[in-house]
């Protein structure tokens, strides 16, 4: 028996969500260019409260190809339950198969709970070339301002749709004044300066570190050094690629090739050894 056959009724009819996974996007204009959404699965689940607190300050993210081949798994805590999900752009055939292994994964600290809620809906990753006709703007979601590599896109929505209603009451006049499609350029091209090098980082993290096991491995490692948690944790809060220090970003660039390169020699016909922010034996996982 497949696991969401144990879901009640009202939930499993939240499988006619599937559908809506595989939707492509297309651009406004005229090649109809099609860009992929990520499609994410993840089930709202109360756990025994002893088992709540070991996410009182705590969220997990888990990388391997049982999981997600280009995208990661999750359990984030909410307010009373936490959400165990995953997702994928390049194999949403297998979404649920992915689902169960975060499932598997998660199953000492979450084990014993109840699945109350089951979402599913498409994620667009890639930002729409043409954003703005006339008198008609995209923002949020529908410009395509989800991030890569984290899949964050609730700042952003709020941002750009704060930067356009900015634009159009410059251009107004307060309101005393028609605007046309300048406000929206205006607004564009203030986004994209501030933002741009953020996609563009995250893009290229996740096309370098989630292609395989052992260059999620290699993430892994780099995630432990202290220069690239301050990195991490300051462009997370300031919502933009902040500036380094230039001798450490080179030390950097050094440390990545030697992880990936490592990472890489450590391929065997058995499989690989991935651990998940712990280098202890029995914190490893081997993937094949």
């Amino acid at each position: 028996m497949k696991y969401y056959e144990n879901w009640p009724p009202r939930l499993r009819s939240n499988l006619n969500l599937m559908p809506c996974l595989f939707r492509r996007i297309a651009a406004p204009d005229d090649k109809m260019k099609y860009y992929e959404n990520l499609a994410p699965l993840f089930e709202r689940i109360r756990i025994p409260d002893d088992k709540m607190k070991y996410y009182e300050n705590l969220a997990e993210m888990y990388v391997g190809d049982d999981v997600s081949p280009d995208f990661y798994g999750w359990v984030f805590p909410k307010y009373d339950h936490v959400a165990v999900g995953t997702g994928t752009v390049v194999n949403k055939t297998a979404i649920k198969q992915y689902q169960q292994a975060t499932r598997d994964r998660s199953k000492v600290k979450t084990e014993g709970g109840k699945i109350i809620r089951v979402e599913a809906h498409p994620i667009p990753e890639h930002p729409r070339p043409n954003r703005c006709k006339g008198r008609v703007a995209l923002v949020g979601d529908a410009a395509g301002y989800v991030t890569k590599c984290s899949g964050e896109g609730i700042y952003f929505a709020a941002k750009s749709g704060r930067m356009a209603a900015e634009a159009i009451v410059a251009q107004s006049a307060n309101g005393t004044k028609m605007v046309g499609e300048s406000a929206f350029r205006e607004y564009l091209d203030k986004f994209d300066r501030k933002y741009w090098t953020s996609y563009k980082v995250l893009d290229i993290l996740q096309k370098v570190f989630y292609r395989s096991n052992p260059a999620r491995e290699a993430f892994v490692e780099l995630c432990e050094d202290d220069y690239v948690q301050k990195m991490t944790f300051d462009s997370y809060l300031y919502k933009t690629v902040v500036p380094g220090n230039p001798i450490d970003d080179f030390k950097l660039l050094v440390k990545t090739v030697q992880s990936l390169v490592r990472a890489n020699a450590l391929r065997t016909g058995e499989g690989i050894n991935v651990s998940f922010g712990s280098k202890s034996e029995k914190d490893r996982v081997k993937v094949v």
